[in-house]
């Protein structure tokens, strides 16, 4: 990202602003969560209700695709992880592809309009760099 070569039209650009609202918070010791990855979560969903945002974007039985994220992972750690989804990896594009369009729009409340000008995932990431600011 700071070398500049990071595309921003992907579901990694909502990750990475998610995580750098997550370490602000952190490095100024206000957490809105518990912990640095329920925070990461929480920045992610948009939403201002802890509770919602971990209903929406953490993970729960009727799951089937996931972004697992996690902070100074060692590789022993990254192996865990990968242990406990009871899955199949596939490519962040791949992820996106899947994903509900529409739902995800609601969700973000993301008009039809603001999808024309620019794109979806440029539009959720504003929506979550300035949820703070709304």
């Amino acid at each position: 990202m700071q070398a500049g070569k990071l595309e921003p039209r992907s579901c990694i650009s909502q990750c990475i602003t998610s995580a750098h609202k997550t370490l602000i918070a952190k490095s100024r010791d206000s957490l809105t969560t518990r912990t640095l990855h329920s925070e990461l979560v929480y920045n992610y969903s948009g939403s201002k209700h802890i509770t919602e945002s971990l209903k929406r974007c953490g993970i729960s039985d009727s799951t089937t695709y996931i972004l697992a994220a996690r902070f100074n992972a060692s590789l022993d750690e990254m192996k865990a992880a990968e242990k406990l989804i009871n899955g199949k990896e596939i490519e962040l594009e791949e992820l996106e592809g899947r994903a509900n369009q529409a739902q995800i729009q609601k969700h973000y409340k993301i008009s039809g309009l603001e999808v024309g000008i620019s794109c979806l995932a440029d539009a959720i990431t504003c929506r979550i760099a300035a949820r703070d600011a709304l």
